[in-house]
């Protein structure tokens, strides 16, 4: 019997300390809504910089991705042509395409051969009939071509590899042209790369600068809340209130910061992205892989944005009444 009753005592301990737990964290929300909307232009402040931060963040990582998007694009079309002789067997070709696929950076080869390039040359010029007449009657034998299509744009180390080492390859290479990733067309795909490495290490930069900004104006809001009710907390330092309590409001406050913000940032950047989309289109910008997966992921892009709200907020009021609470 003894046992039993111990047993309902301490259940009974257990549910009245998570109802006093639950309320006191109803009362930190509330008291940090409170807190919020008490200093219009204080929370006005905190958080338009961070929306600003958010947006830097949302508009950076878009960025990045259309980058990616357009360097795949053009990895794609540029004319990374290694050319044989037109006389080249069929067998020999496959051979060195098959040997060109195994390449770590290659994505696919594709073969046109020596008629189909005649062919191709004559269509292009098809309103000239004095140069078609010269396609047409030229004994200069054209080459057989072996168009790269790469994964990295500014890697093309395999290949020239290939190109220096493979006996085969040099057996019926045409000694006329060389590879049109060589020479001045090398130069030109590294200098779009390194354009692309040092726009994504600026937008970088530029998150991680909106990022520190918005953290010290959340920090200095969050220190002239406590110098504002620095009374109040006195006065509950005093009864004993626990420094979860005393600590809560303020972050609770940051985190509404960081939600609304979330809202606006989210907003504010797919609504440019949309407004953006035909320039960027016209311009030849590939933005529809990229508002794809916003569509479909807009929930997790949402959450996303709140998750980084919060932690800006929740990190700078943690300081805040760390140092001048002294919990």
């Amino acid at each position: 019997m003894k046992s039993s009753k111990s047993s309902k005592s301490k259940d009974n301990i257990r549910i009245r300390q998570r109802r006093r737990g639950w309320l006191t964290f109803v009362r930190m929300c509330r008291y940090g809504i409170n807190n919020f909307s008490r200093n219009a232009w204080l929370t006005i402040a905190a958080t338009a910089v961070m929306s600003v931060t958010l947006i830097i963040v949302f508009m950076t990582l878009s960025a990045r991705q259309i980058l990616v998007d357009t360097v795949s694009n053009v990895s794609k079309r540029a004319d990374m042509s290694i050319y044989l002789k037109g006389d080249t067997p069929e067998k020999t070709i496959n051979t060195i395409k098959s040997r060109i696929e195994k390449l770590d950076n290659v994505d696919s080869v594709k073969y046109i051969s020596a008629a189909e390039a005649r062919e191709k040359q004559a269509e292009q010029n098809k309103d000239d009939p004095d140069t078609l007449e010269a396609i047409r009657e030229s004994s200069n034998e054209m080459s057989a071509t072996l168009r790269v299509s790469v994964k990295e744009l500014n890697n093309q180390q395999s290949l020239n590899n290939f190109v220096k080492t493979d006996d085969l390859y040099k057996k019926y290479k045409d000694p006329r042209r060389e590879p049109s990733f060589s020479g001045e067309r090398q130069q030109a795909i590294k200098t779009v790369g390194n354009w692309v490495r040092l726009a994504s290490i600026g937008g970088s930069i530029a998150t991680v600068v909106f990022v520190v900004i918005s953290s010290l104006v959340v920090f200095n809001t969050i220190r002239m809340a406590i110098f504002n009710r620095k009374d109040e907390i006195e006065m509950m330092k005093l009864i004993g209130a626990e420094r979860s309590f005393i600590r809560g409001p303020f972050i609770v406050e940051a985190i509404m910061y960081g939600f609304i913000a979330a809202i606006i940032a989210t907003v504010a950047g797919y609504s440019l992205l949309f407004f953006a989309h035909d320039p960027m289109t016209k311009y030849g910008i590939p933005v529809d892989n990229l508002l794809g997966h916003l569509t479909v992921y807009g929930g997790l892009v949402f959450l996303g944005m709140i998750l980084v709200g919060a932690t800006i907020g929740v990190a700078s009021s943690w300081v805040a009444t760390r140092k001048y609470l002294k919990l």
